[in-house]
């Protein structure tokens, strides 16, 4: 299965947020959407970078409340592991596991194309093996 995959069943709509919003904005955002990241792109449109509730959190610990009036470039993480539409949805969801993230931008020719979560790969990954399984009981039953 690859991730083109995923995004069909999916979707490819991508919520995002540019760098210079402030920390409310973004958990408004997060808290609105119901969702764990958010990739962060500048005015033309290029990834720069992605932030989580992680991020938030962490940030939050370390310095206070005073980091609700930061920026999101203040907090993102910018070194994005990103992916293609071709790539294998298993390897990447090893990658994510080992590398411990759960949100991964997906690009295509430098664009932003979609976005899976791990969540996404593993309800694919069931809805693939429910298929097979009633296939196989299909051919049984004859």
């Amino acid at each position: 299965m690859r991730i083109s995959d995923v995004l069909r069943n999916k979707g490819s709509d991508v919520v995002t947020m540019g760098p210079t919003a402030s920390v409310t904005d973004l958990i408004g955002a997060l808290a609105e959407r119901n969702v764990g990241a958010l990739p962060v792109v500048d005015g033309g449109g290029q990834l720069v970078g992605i932030v989580s509730e992680r991020d938030v959190v962490r940030r939050l610990h370390a310095g206070g409340a005073a980091v609700l009036t930061a920026t999101v470039a203040d907090i993102m993480t910018t070194d994005v592991v990103t992916c293609r539409p071709t790539d294998d949805a298993a390897d990447l969801a090893g990658v994510m596991t080992q590398r411990r993230f759960r949100h991964l931008p997906v690009v295509v020719d430098g664009t932003l194309a979609g976005i899976v979560s791990i969540g996404d790969l593993v309800k694919a990954r069931i809805d693939m093996l429910e298929s097979e399984r009633e296939q196989l009981q299909s051919y049984i039953a004859g």
